[in-house]
């Protein structure tokens, strides 16, 4: 059966792996085909055109075939080029977009699409390159706030989880992996008042507009948000993620 070819795919590399002496496999996140697997052959020899092409946390077209009925795991890369844009993100900036391919790579089953959280994902590549790390807070919150509502893995922020109830404006709540949106306890280090989680609500159901308006909703309880979204994606990553450790570990050095 003849090979079929995706051609020119908008898409990143979230990780690599080695297969021979000369060739990778790579776990890519494209626009339109979700997270895919591809065959990079001979990519490690010097002479490979490929070679200064394939990096992280860099804007790419690639293209690729899908064997017999395009269901294999494992699709053969066959050509790839900068898309342009921006650079490298460096220092702790660079440890945060490995730490978004990560979280990317243990959520994502592999061919199931998001477009929009991959437009998301560019967006937050292109200002870890451009911008100081001072204002990355909120953009990292909001990106984790699209991941688990894209995934199906946020609940409401306008009701309490168990009873259904509107959250009352001035009350402290807080979002917990095994029941969701609760009244905050005393012993409790971080919570959001009901109208802030009805404001993060809102913002998350603006269309494509989503993005931008979570990231103000975010800017005045990032601090408090942090915790909060860590413990939950945490939870539904099953470990610790090991960029989330090696940043810890470089604070306390």
């Amino acid at each position: 059966m003849a090979a079929k070819r995706v051609g020119e795919e908008p898409a990143f590399i979230l990780h690599r792996y080695d297969w021979s002496e000369s060739s990778l496999i790579l776990e890519v996140f494209t626009r339109h085909r979700g997270r895919v697997a591809l065959l990079a052959k001979g990519v490690k020899r010097h002479t490979s055109n490929f070679r200064p092409v394939l990096l992280a946390l860099q804007p790419l077209k690639v293209s690729y075939t899908l064997s017999g009925d395009g269901n294999a795991d494992i699709h053969v890369l066959k050509g790839a080029e900068w898309a342009g844009g921006h650079i490298m993100p460096m220092g702790n900036n660079l440890l945060t977009g490995l730490y978004l391919n990560e979280l990317l790579m243990r959520l994502l089953a592999r061919d199931d699409p998001y477009a929009y959280l991959f437009d998301v994902y560019g967006a937050v590549v292109k200002l870890l390159a451009t911008q100081q790390e001072e204002v990355i807070e909120p953009v990292l919150r909001a990106f984790e706030l699209i991941v688990l509502r894209e995934l199906g893995l946020l609940p409401s922020l306008e009701l309490e989880t168990q009873t259904l109830q509107a959250l009352a404006p001035e009350k402290p709540y807080v979002l917990v992996a095994e029941m969701g949106v609760r009244p905050a306890l005393a012993s409790d280090r971080a919570a959001l008042t009901g109208q802030q989680w009805c404001q993060l609500q809102k913002a998350l159901e603006q269309g494509e507009g989503a993005y931008p308006a979570a990231v103000r909703a975010c800017a005045a309880v990032a601090s408090a948000l942090k915790p909060q979204l860590r413990h939950l994606l945490q939870y539904h990553c099953g470990t610790q993620l090991r960029t989330r450790q090696l940043m810890m570990d470089l604070q306390t050095l």
